[in-house]
This record gives structure tokens, sequence and C-alpha cells, in this order.
């Protein structure tokens, strides 16, 4: 998956083969009350997630969308969550008829744990299994990803 090309005012963002750590919060500097930061170590916010209110004329219709800005304001994903417990993600600014990158679906959802199935659409053929699984608590800082059996990523709590 390659993404257009937008200049991005985070100096660092030229090389992702870099980890950085990221801090997510609603409450950066900067940033409008109640939406989603993600700012680097020096505070400088790289990333912002932004809702808007879905669309009464989309068919289906979506129960929500939310957009992935980079730090100079460009839209790089549209995400919309469904009645159904899935999202999909497209490339971009999209009203949902652009490129699909990436498709969720929960397949369980208790009190206290949650699982779900990331499928990403580049080079998929519809017999594939999930290409990631996320398992755990994600909003207490216990859950983690699977690629097959393999341990991929979990918090640093």
């Amino acid at each position: 998956m390659e993404l257009g090309t937008s200049e991005s005012s985070y100096p660092g963002s030229g090389n992702w083969e870099i980890p950085i750590d990221l801090f997510g919060s609603k409450k950066h500097a900067g940033v409008p009350r109640g939406v989603l930061a993600f700012a680097d170590e020096s505070d400088n916010v790289v990333f912002r997630v932004n809702r808007h209110p879905p669309n009464p004329n989309s068919s289906p219709l979506p129960k929500d969308k939310k957009v992935l800005l980079d730090a100079s304001g460009h839209t790089l994903f549209s995400i919309y969550s469904y009645h159904n417990g899935s999202w999909k993600c497209y490339k971009g600014d999209s009203d949902g008829n652009k490129e699909l990158v990436f498709r969720v679906q929960r397949t369980l959802k208790t009190f206290t744990r949650v699982e779900l199935e990331v499928l990403f659409e580049s080079g998929r053929s519809n017999d594939e299994g999930c290409d990631w699984k996320v398992k755990g608590s994600p909003f207490q800082r216990s859950c983690c990803i699977y690629k097959d059996a393999d341990l991929v990523a979990q918090p640093d709590v």
C-alpha cells in the first residue's frame, strides 16, 4: 500500500523505517476538545482523528465516519463504522467510492474482551483468512495484535 505524496510538516515523516513513540490523547494543546491526536515525544502533533456526522443519504448507512489527518491537515484515510460491528477504511477523503484499504470485522465483544479480524484489500483473493487479529481490551491497554500465531504488537505499559 502506498500513500499519495503529501508534503507533511512533521520533520520525521520522511523515513518511516525508524520507529517513533506516539502518545494518543484528546487533551493535546492546540487541538480542539474531543479530537483524538497523536503526538511524538516532543509533543508535536503527528496525526489527528476527526469525527464527522453520518451522511443520511448514503447506503448502506454507516453509523459513523472518522478521518485520519497528518500533521499538516491532509486526509490520509476515511474510516466508516457500521451497525454490525464492522469498519471499512478508504484511502484519502472518501465517500466510500474510492480505494478500499482494509476492513475490520468484530468477532467477539464482551464487557472485558474484544476480538477483531483485520483484512487488507491489496492482493487479496476471497478465500484467504484474516491478515491480523486483535485480541484483548484496547482501552485498558491489554490488547495484542497477531499475524497468524506470531505476536506483532502489544502496548508498552
